[in-house]
């Protein structure tokens, strides 16, 4: 979940409650086979613009309702608890740290949604069965703060192995991956690239080269990246960030800098991707069927990186300006098997905490 969407867009959410997206707390369930209502439960980042919402509502006769359930654990754990009489008929904001944990608890109906042709193989983690149809996609990597290097004439560092020199002794700052998804993802990175038993070794000379560690992203981006426009200003110029950080530095500015003042770090970078699905037990099948197909529709799609700060995942969808003018474009990305994700996580996370903590 890209936690820039928390600051840079809830307004936005908010002022389109009345027009096409309805809050509440009701389920799927209780609207009846014939609901003019599709509820989509969901983490507090999902957001929309007024018009795609309206034009699904003219499309097909469905408004949404959404309810936010919290960060991405914490929806999804509530999506477990009331299996089999969901408050919903379709979950969106799954990815692939938590995939396998949805799936194995039997969350979801399958459903080959409209559209799926033009989305690659790569994102279709659930190709087999079609229980998830992916979404978005984003990159979590070590964002670095311009000015600082500039300033100081080094070069900012590339990759995970760069991290770890003497040169960027004590300039990076990361979020706990007990309590924070980017952490996780930093994680589950420095294990793609390492492998199961070398992340340890890694971890041991990044601590020795003095890596801070915080509880959350909006702890180490505001309070302690130097690169922050809305923060304090802190003292370290490295923090483990998004690869869209940079285009949402400047989405608000009047004046459009010839950069932007942050950069990525894009051999650091961890690949988060994003999947819908139909609930089972869903009050309401058909609109959340429905749903699911428009999601993957260019107009939606293409609503997606100014909304949600991540990547449509449909080919041919354009990005705006912002993204191609400011953004990376992650070439590598690390990833995981969703299976080997969930077998290690809680053993690798434990770990974690004991060597690093």
């Amino acid at each position: 979940m890209n936690s820039h969407l928390r600051r840079a867009v809830t307004a936005a959410l908010v002022g389109s409650l009345g027009t096409g997206v309805l809050s509440g707390c009701g389920g799927g369930a209780a609207d009846g086979k014939d609901s003019k209502t599709v509820t989509l439960v969901s983490h507090d980042s999902f957001a929309a613009s007024k018009a795609v919402l309206k034009e699904f509502t003219r499309k097909t006769g469905y408004k949404v309702r959404v309810q936010a359930g919290g960060d991405a654990g914490a929806a999804v754990n509530q999506a477990i608890l009331s299996k089999g009489h969901p408050q919903g008929d379709v979950f969106f904001g799954v990815d692939n740290t938590l995939l396998s944990r949805a799936l194995d608890n039997d969350l979801f109906t399958p459903y080959e949604a409209k559209g799926l042709d033009k989305v690659p193989a790569a994102f279709q983690l659930d190709r087999a069965k079609h229980r998830v149809t992916p979404v978005d996609y984003g990159d979590i990597c070590v964002n670095y703060d311009r000015a600082y290097f500039e300033r100081k004439k080094l070069a900012p560092p590339k990759t995970f192995a760069d991290l770890t020199k003497p040169a960027y002794k004590n300039l990076l700052v990361t979020e706990n991956a007990a309590t924070s998804s980017p952490g996780l993802a930093f994680l589950l990175g420095t294990a793609a690239r390492y492998g199961d038993h070398g992340w340890r070794d890694y971890w041991k000379k990044l601590r020795a080269n003095g890596v801070e560690v915080v509880d959350g992203w909006e702890q180490a981006y505001y309070d302690h990246f130097s690169g922050s426009a809305g923060g304090a200003k802190g003292d370290k110029p490295l923090v483990v960030s998004y690869a869209s950080s940079p285009p949402a530095e400047v989405a608000d500015a009047k004046s459009k800098p010839a950069k932007a003042p942050t950069g990525v770090a894009d051999g650091t970078c961890f690949r988060q991707t994003e999947f819908a699905g139909l609930l089972n037990g869903a009050g309401n099948t058909k609109g959340g069927k429905a749903l699911l197909d428009f999601l993957l529709t260019k107009r939606f799609q293409e609503d997606v990186p100014l909304n949600m700060y991540v990547n449509p995942v449909r080919e041919g969808a354009k990005l705006p300006e912002v993204f191609t003018r400011y953004g990376t474009e992650v070439a590598d990305p690390a990833t995981l098997p969703p299976r080997k994700i969930a077998k290690n996580r809680e053993p690798w996370v434990k770990a974690w905490s004991s060597l690093v903590l």
